[in-house]
């Protein structure tokens, strides 16, 4: 008979950890072109218009990229369309300031629990004892930016710059012409700031915290771009391109951690039931949702939902995810529908 004195050594020299491996290329090349052809002519949602720059994009846009951990692609549509991160450099950020504190600290200063309030909520701050949030909603995210190293703004900005390049793995360019945008139309985003100023929530003046944020939102990136990013999370902060470790598998977890509970806001509890997957959603329409050890799927599509979601990109990540055996919490493979 098996010793079990034996199984438990084995397990301590052998720990085990639920990841896996992506199908074969050619089945996940077919089922990347099978998604974008189920879901092109899907037309729910409309194009956000709260900032006048993002209302004018092409609602008919639609881009989606896989990437696995050994830096292979599978684009599809208008995966190489450039477009402004907005609040997809949020999970990112916050592994840049995890880094430097650790995820004891950050936890502490910023708060990781779900809000289950919309991404610019007031009353999500008032209501928290301690009167944080979480780094994927507004009032987190620009604590956030204001814990990023820098003895100035412009040292600030340049490591939050440096920092969301190093995991797209090219230098990243803002675009003037949303920061001014978002710049004009920014008040209730100033307003957040100066209330977390109040409750001593935010590390650096309000404005500056704000101002920078505006910007690391202006950043443009691809559908490519996004799919290398969250592919580095996936790989424990190790770029799949470049081959620099950008940040520590530890940071990594915690982030998706939070990216799981908190990154769709507040159907953040249907996403993950759906999906089963940590993921990040942005106004521009973009999406990026990773599966640990395996890779990232990223989706582009404007029309959004009432919860400022991507309407196209949702059931191309759902169906994604089932396709390609993603889901964290199957057993077994998903039967198809």
């Amino acid at each position: 008979m098996n010793d079990p004195r034996n199984r438990i050594a084995h397990t301590d020299a052998a720990p085990y950890v639920s990841t896996g491996t992506l199908p074969t290329r050619e089945d996940v090349r077919a089922l990347v072109a099978s998604a974008y052809e189920r879901f092109r002519e899907e037309s729910g949602g409309s194009v956000a218009d709260y900032i006048p720059a993002l209302a004018e994009a092409d609602p008919s846009l639609f881009g989606i990229c896989v990437a696995n951990t050994d830096g292979n692609f599978f684009a599809v549509g208008d995966a190489d369309r450039a477009f402004s991160i907005q609040s997809v450099s949020k999970p990112f950020v916050f592994a840049l300031v995890c880094d430097t504190l650790g995820p004891a600290r950050s936890a502490e200063l910023l708060g990781v629990d779900a809000t289950g309030m919309p991404f610019n909520s007031v009353m999500a701050v008032e209501l928290r004892a301690g009167h944080t949030t979480n780094p994927m909603v507004n009032a987190g995210a620009i604590a956030t930016t204001s814990l990023v190293q820098g003895a100035t703004a412009a040292e600030r900005w340049g490591n939050v710059r440096n920092g969301l390049s190093r995991f797209a793995g090219r230098m990243l360019e803002m675009d003037e012409r949303v920061y001014e945008s978002e710049t004009a139309t920014n008040e209730r985003n100033e307003g957040i700031a100066h209330l977390l100023r109040g409750y001593a929530r935010v590390y650096c003046h309000p404005d500056e915290a704000t101002d920078i944020y505006t910007r690391q939102c202006s950043l443009l990136v691809s559908t490519r771009d996004l799919a290398v990013m969250g592919a580095t999370l996936a790989s424990g902060g190790i770029n799949p391109v470049t081959r620099e470790r950008v940040v520590s598998a530890t940071t990594c977890r915690h982030v998706l951690a939070v990216m799981a509970t908190a990154g769709l806001y507040e159907s953040s509890g249907d996403w993950l039931y759906d999906v089963g997957l940590p993921g990040k959603s942005g106004v521009s329409g973009n999406i990026v949702t990773v599966a640990p050890g395996k890779g990232a799927l990223a989706t582009f599509s404007p029309r959004l939902d009432a919860s400022g979601n991507s309407v196209r990109g949702k059931l191309v990540t759902r169906f994604l995810s089932e396709r390609l055996g993603l889901n964290l919490f199957a057993s077994a493979p998903i039967a198809e529908t």
